[in-house]
């Protein structure tokens, strides 16, 4: 399953971007997909991740800003983006987690987008 994100950018500190990600490939069935990402010298860390069987979960730090959606017919995910700060500076990865035609479990991740929130 390959990932194509689109939707990053540089935003002022306030603003809004919307990132989107589509999953194509064949024979496979998503469990969950979401967004991780990750800043110069340090791990990639959850944002948001959407399921049909447990719902949404977000990161502490973007609760309340970030909502995470998804179109299941065209297997793409959304990541509304709010209230940026500078700190939101990040390569932002999408994900996937899906079962093949074996019913055996893949975790994927994208190429990443950059999202740049400064003045």
């Amino acid at each position: 399953v390959q990932l194509q994100a689109f939707g990053g950018g540089l935003v002022q500190p306030g603003g809004s971007l919307r990132l989107s990600c589509v999953a194509s490939g064949r024979d496979f069935t998503i469990r969950a997909m979401g967004w991780y990402r990750q800043r110069p010298g340090e791990q990639r860390e959850l944002v948001a991740r959407i399921s049909d069987t447990d719902g949404t979960k977000y990161a502490d730090p973007v609760k309340g800003r970030f909502a995470i959606s998804r179109d299941s017919a065209k297997n793409t995910v959304f990541l509304q983006m709010n209230s940026l700060r500078p700190d939101d500076t990040a390569l932002y990865h999408c994900m996937i987690d899906y079962l093949d035609r074996s019913n055996i479990i893949f975790l994927n991740f994208g190429q990443g987008t950059q999202v740049t929130v400064s003045s």
